[in-house]
């Protein structure tokens, strides 16, 4: 199977799979045979009965118009997977907590391979940011992201360099060493920091949640608009909350 981030077409079933559902993942509209053809490098023949059979399974579903999107069968899947659930069933009550103290969207994320991907978030009641449960980012142009490099074994970083560092915006750190002065001054504060890294005009604050074997498992963080973020008020809130979070996972041995 590939990288999430290679432009190589995967070989196996099981590579041209996961290749169609990353591109629908990644996709802000319903895709056409066509377009997830051009985003996987697969051929159209191949795309055409790959996604037959994902819908049959309901891996996959049809618009009216007959283009694709994820199936609700992933969320049922997804649902029971042992680690993110236990996560979120610690850390909800406290992210709940976090955001009425703080009045910003809440995200909690787990780092998988080089990118993080949300598995909780409360949400504003106001305008929402682009974040979603199951979404994935660059590890290293977000808060989480960069929050959880900086205490991950050093193979883990030397994985995401070597993949590169794409720009998000024209504030993401894309070269080794910027990144990891960054990563050194996280570990130094216990809080991580985006500064528009990710997205124009939005700005987080982010820290790590370790297990029971003291390892990273997580890490949490608050978004909002650049202009409404007090970051260095709101980093001894996402500090206190993720230090509880941990807590709890150690008392709970997960």
């Amino acid at each position: 199977m590939r990288s999430a981030e290679s432009n190589d077409p995967p070989i196996s079933v099981v590579g041209r799979v996961a290749a169609v559902l990353g591109a629908l993942e990644g996709a802000d509209t319903p895709l056409g045979i066509s377009e997830l053809a051009t985003r996987t490098g697969l051929a159209k023949g191949s795309v055409h009965r790959l996604v037959g059979q994902l819908v049959d399974e309901r891996l996959l579903e049809r618009t009216p118009d007959g283009r694709l999107v994820l199936g609700v069968r992933l969320f049922e899947i997804g649902s029971s997977v042992p680690l993110p659930r236990s996560l979120s069933q610690v850390a909800r009550p406290l992210m709940v907590d976090l955001h009425q103290a703080t009045e910003r969207q809440v995200h909690l994320a787990t780092l998988e391979g080089i990118g993080v991907v949300y598995i909780e978030i409360v949400r504003n009641q106001g305008p929402r940011l682009s974040s979603q449960v199951g979404g994935r980012l660059p590890a290293h142009a977000t808060g989480v992201g960069k929050a959880m490099l900086a205490y991950s074994p050093r193979a883990v970083l030397a994985q995401r360099v070597e993949a590169g560092l794409p720009a998000m915006t024209p504030r993401t750190l894309v070269t080794p060493g910027a990144l990891a002065r960054n990563l050194q001054d996280i570990r130094t504060e216990g809080t991580s920091y985006d500064h528009e890294e990710s997205h124009v005009g939005v700005s987080c604050v982010a820290a790590p949640v370790f297990g029971s074997d003291r390892k990273i498992r997580a890490a949490l963080s608050v978004s909002g608009p650049t202009q409404r973020m007090d970051l260095q008020r709101l980093g001894v809130a996402v500090r206190t909350a993720a230090f509880a979070i941990s807590r709890q996972l150690r008392d709970a041995d997960l």
